[in-house]
């Protein structure tokens, strides 16, 4: 069964220019990863603060191993701060 999260955040107005390649790097490092099945970055097409990920992975195992990957370890070290706000929700896919 897959693992699901998805991530709303909320950017710092100031931050958005220096958080966004930042994302998008660590979504395309993931991608490559064997246990990711989907990774996306989507923005708010009215407020560019306002950012949710959807990441799919194939079993929790899968994203525990995501966690441990250096462009995870880079993104938490260097994007996560420039947030105002980032909550978390895990669920599992029914089919």
């Amino acid at each position: 069964m897959a693992y699901v999260l998805q991530v709303q955040i909320t950017i710092k107005p100031e931050n958005v220019e220096r958080f966004m390649p930042q994302v998008l790097a660590n979504a395309a490092a993931a991608r490559k990863e064997p246990g990711c099945l989907h990774f996306d970055v989507n923005v708010d097409p009215q407020d560019r603060t306002q950012v949710m990920l959807y990441e799919v992975y194939k079993d929790e195992a899968a994203f525990q191993e995501h966690q441990k990957g250096e462009a995870f370890k880079k993104y938490l070290a260097e994007a996560v701060p420039l947030l105002a706000a980032r909550e978390r929700k895990f669920w599992k896919r029914a089919n």
